[in-house]
């Protein structure tokens, strides 16, 4: 079996400064510190919760015309990518990892959509990252946050 990546861009803020969800890769915290400790089952779900997540966002904001130049200039920067996930999820790492050295994003083989065609590429950036962030929120407040507040629940009312 072909062990799963990680996810993890090298800009963690989980560990650095405390956040619930990485800035970076967009792991909960505790998906963090447990990334070694899970099976391949695991590690896929939490894959495919974050490609689901950056795909959803990313897609209503930019097209990928050119798979093989995004794939490129990741190659190029030496940002790690994971080519089973969707091409939505490298130009995240894109973003998030090479945004200084990105003076038009069509040399990527990305453009932005018309509405947001007129916002420069690091108030793209912030919005999206925003937007992420906000989706990532919601999902841990109602899947995790919700199911740790029932299991703490039924401790208390067991002693």
């Amino acid at each position: 079996m072909i062990p799963v990546k990680t996810p993890c861009l090298g800009i963690c803020s989980t560990t650095s400064l405390g956040d619930a969800v990485c800035r970076g890769c967009k792991r909960y915290s505790f998906e963090v510190i447990s990334w070694n400790s899970y099976d391949a089952a695991a590690k896929s779900a939490v894959l495919k919760r974050i490609e689901i997540l950056n795909t959803q966002i990313l897609e209503n904001k930019l097209r990928i015309f050119s798979r093989a130049n995004l794939k490129s200039g990741l190659t190029r920067f030496q940002i790690p990518f994971d080519e089973s996930l969707s091409p939505f999820c490298w130009l995240h790492n894109l973003l998030k990892k090479g945004h200084q050295r990105i003076e038009r994003l069509e040399e990527y083989g990305v453009h932005a959509l018309p509405e947001f065609a007129d916002l420069s590429l690091h108030e793209l950036i912030e919005l999206i990252d925003r937007e992420i962030l906000v989706l990532c929120e919601a999902h841990h407040a109602r899947y995790f946050a919700q199911n740790r507040e029932c299991i703490d629940e039924k401790f208390e009312n067991a002693g």
